[in-house]
């Protein structure tokens, strides 16, 4: 059976002093396609402007390759640390530091109070077959994308 994700999210929360529309370009080359890329203008908690940018795929294929796009060192550290960032629902989370990636580097964000890219991506499981196996099945056929397409 192929491996595969039901779809993956890239969302991101950008104050009105910042260009929405760099970080948009960003999480569409993570999605894969600009028209995957949606800007919500909302009012934070406080009155002011922000935007909501995300993007979601939700083709098999085009989700495993937008998954690959964090390269192989943060692949191989989310294999590492999978069991905090899998839920009961099958679908795993994790953050990009925010800054980093909009200067052109994916980096998992460390826990704590840092601006960042939330992901969530959700694992394709089936009865009879464990979640966490599946979900490590995933990552490295995201892994392998990464060597075979540089």
């Amino acid at each position: 059976m192929v491996v595969g994700l039901h779809h993956i999210t890239w969302r991101a929360t950008v104050s009105a002093v910042a260009d929405e529309s760099v970080v948009a370009d960003a999480i569409a080359w993570l999605v894969g396609d600009p028209e995957m890329v949606e800007i919500e203008q909302t009012t934070s908690y406080h009155g002011s402007v922000m935007y909501m940018v995300t993007g979601r795929s939700k083709k098999k294929a085009n989700s495993l390759k937008s998954l690959s796009r964090i390269g192989a060192e943060n692949i191989q550290n989310l294999l590492v640390d999978l069991e905090p960032r899998f839920d009961e629902n099958n679908t795993l989370h994790f953050r990009l530091d925010f800054n980093s990636f909009i200067d052109g580097e994916a980096v998992l964000a460390a826990p704590g109070g840092a601006v960042t890219i939330k992901c969530q991506t959700k694992v394709e499981v089936y009865p009879g077959q464990d979640p966490l196996d599946e979900c490590k099945k995933v990552l490295q056929a995201a892994l392998g994308k990464v060597i075979s397409d540089p």
